[in-house]
């Protein structure tokens, strides 16, 4: 079940530079009806009022596409609102005046109020879908309880690109949102926003993650954008070609999702060449059965009808486009995530360990942002990129094959060269290791505590504070310091993990 949506998102205004803002929406469109492909396009309050793109959008649109919003602030609709525009532009970027948690939560409400008012002016009917690179979960299901939205896409996990981090999250495909946090899944069906969110922008499942995260630049961008052509992204053909072979060969046992398009505001001639590779890829993956393409309603639809809760599903690639012997797969459900890499030795490592949790708030729900960045993120058990470490070492140099024994359960046997077997068995909150030998687990705790998290080891539980939140981690197994870090030692057949019921 691989699915694929084309969302071109438009704005009606571009301060940083002169640029032709209707000219990639015309191409776009153009692609779009020569390959007879389902597409959505998410308008900006400005492009929706102002300017040639709503009615050319009502022109040239097929049934088989879409129009929802975009869901950045612009000062036409605060000050339609009746509130005071505090931005530097007409549209501006900075988290506290472009986004719903720059503003109280019942202003945020009085402009939601008035962009789905002018959609449905314009268009008859309000809008079902909509994205942004972020939304708090107050925003998110006043839209879902008051105007029945159906489906959501927000930004792929990044660390202060243009100011906006979201680390730690349900990494790609589909989850739905908590009531108290938007980011993360909930963990009932109570506690949900029944709209899915899909991760946008397609990023690289081995090099995104691990990039550096600059507090000044933030990370480098290894997505399927096809603005980005200098180490791989959506601008190079030869990644684009391993980017889908790759993210639709992983046996994901809920649904495999992917985004491509891009924002007007970038410019036609930066992103025409990626574009149309990307769609001619996209029109062949479609005709011989690889992928389904529909749009972002359409899919949200399917979502809803299949899962009454957060599904398992896997994200990774088998092959590394740079050749240095690197596999990377994504288990990720309503409980947790967790990425298993292969490094350039051929070693398996745990890199990546977030857990998701009811009881972890969002920063901005009740209150607003007010500062020009801001963080979402989940509770971390391990985190190789920020806490610079390779993280817990499972096996030596080898090779994996993987298979799902149910809907949320991943089987990962490793074959190392010597022939030593090692099978990890990874289910909704327990994590189950048979090799019978000790583990290191590679960390530094000062590192940890420079990104904001403690931890420490008490009666086989790994006991974590982050961000004034507690939680655990329970072993059956003696875990002792070592000078990586510390060792796991089995003391019966299998080493498991378990996270607190919540």
């Amino acid at each position: 079940m691989n699915y694929l949506n084309i969302i071109n998102f438009i704005r009606g205004c571009e301060p940083r530079c002169k640029i032709d803002l209707f000219e990639p929406v015309r191409e776009q469109m153009a692609l779009s009806l020569e390959n007879d492909l389902p597409t959505t396009w998410l308008l900006q309050y400005d492009a929706l009022t102002e300017g040639p793109y709503t009615n050319f959008l009502i022109e040239k649109m097929p049934d088989t596409h879409e129009c929802g919003m975009w869901f950045e602030f612009v000062q036409a609709a605060v000050e339609k609102a009746g509130l005071k525009w505090r931005g530097r532009y007409p549209w501006d970027w900075h988290t506290d005046v472009g986004f719903s948690i720059g503003y109280l939560p019942e202003e945020r409400e009085r402009i939601a109020d008035v962009m789905m008012e002018a959609f449905q002016q314009r268009f008859g009917h309000y809008p079902s879908v909509i994205g942004c690179w972020f939304f708090d979960a107050h925003l998110l299901s006043y839209l879902s309880d008051r105007y029945g939205i159906t489906a959501a896409v927000n930004c792929r996990d990044q660390w202060g690109t243009d100011g906006y981090t979201l680390w730690g999250g349900y990494w790609a495909n589909g989850y739905y949102p908590s009531r108290r946090n938007a980011y993360l899944p909930a963990q009932t069906s109570t506690n949900q926003i029944h709209v899915p969110v899909f991760r946008m922008l397609g990023s690289d499942p081995i090099y995104q993650y691990a990039s550096s995260c600059d507090p000044l630049h933030g990370q480098e961008v290894i997505t399927l954008e096809p603005v980005y052509k200098t180490a791989g992204g959506g601008g190079t053909p030869s990644w684009v070609d391993w980017y889908f072979k790759e993210v639709f060969s992983i046996p994901s046992p809920s649904l495999t999702y992917v985004q491509m398009g891009q924002e007007n505001s970038f410019g036609w001639p930066a992103m025409s060449d990626g574009y149309r590779y990307q769609i001619k890829k996209v029109k062949e993956l479609q005709d011989n059965g690889t992928i389904t393409v529909n749009t972002l309603g359409e899919l949200g639809k399917i979502f809803r009808h299949r899962y009454a809760v957060t599904p398992c599903s896997l994200a990774g690639a088998e092959s590394d486009w740079k050749n240095e012997n690197r596999k990377s797969v994504w288990y990720l459900s309503r409980k947790w995530r967790l990425q298993f890499h292969r490094n350039r030795d051929r070693k398996l490592f745990l890199v990546d360990w977030h857990m998701f949790s009811d009881t972890y708030e969002e920063l901005y729900l009740k209150t607003p942002c007010t500062t020009n960045s801001c963080l979402y993120d989940a509770l971390p058990l391990l985190d190789g990129n920020r806490w610079r470490t390779e993280g817990l070492e499972l096996g030596t140099a080898g090779d994996w094959a993987i298979r799902m024994r149910s809907p949320e359960t991943m089987e990962l046997n490793w074959r190392s060269d010597d022939g030593r077997l090692i099978t990890i068995i990874v289910k909704d909150g327990e994590l189950i290791i048979n090799g019978n030998s000790n583990l290191i687990w590679h960390e530094t705790g000062q590192q940890m505590e420079v990104a904001g998290t403690k931890r420490k080891i008490e009666n086989r539980k790994l006991l974590y504070t982050h961000n004034d939140h507690e939680y655990s981690l329970a072993c059956n197994c003696l875990l002792s310091p070592c000078r990586e870090g510390f060792q796991v030692v089995p003391e019966t057949e299998n080493i498991i993990f378990r996270i607190n019921k919540q």
